[in-house]
């Protein structure tokens, strides 16, 4: 599953899933709406992005295909496909300590920034998906 082909969708679990990096030019959907909030997704191989209301959610460079995300108290859950390595980044609570979770096995402990913004990279193949998983500590 190399990407969404409505670029944004919401799953039956009520998560949604985002994104196609196999796009060869730019694309982009904005005013989904999802549980009262309006999405907007801009994807392609070398980058996928995520705004809800306006703000910043994530993003990945190079593009990047998220199944199933979802934000919680707690922080993020995710499935990502892509075909190489990718830098992550995500919104999440400033000043804040989490555990990096890659297929299970802890990857790392990164304390957000003031803008509550975290970064990763994560070691990505085509048709192989990495759960990833980002919960305070």
């Amino acid at each position: 599953m190399p990407g969404i082909e409505s670029l944004i969708q919401t799953e039956q679990d009520g998560t949604i899933s985002f994104g196609n990096y196999s796009l060869n030019e730019k694309s982009k959907k904005q005013d989904f709406e999802h549980q009262g909030d309006l999405y907007k997704v801009k994807t392609f191989y070398e980058i996928t992005k995520l705004e809800r209301n306006g703000m910043f959610v994530y993003e990945s460079v190079p593009g990047t295909t998220v199944s199933n995300f979802a934000e919680h108290d707690e922080g993020i859950t995710c499935l990502l496909e892509g075909y190489k390595a990718s830098q992550v980044i995500v919104q999440l609570e400033e000043n804040t300590a989490y555990k990096i979770y890659e297929d299970g096995a802890v990857t790392g402990e990164i304390t957000t920034n003031m803008s509550g913004k975290l970064g990763i990279n994560i070691d990505l193949e085509d048709e192989k998906p990495v759960e990833l998983k980002i919960l305070k500590v």
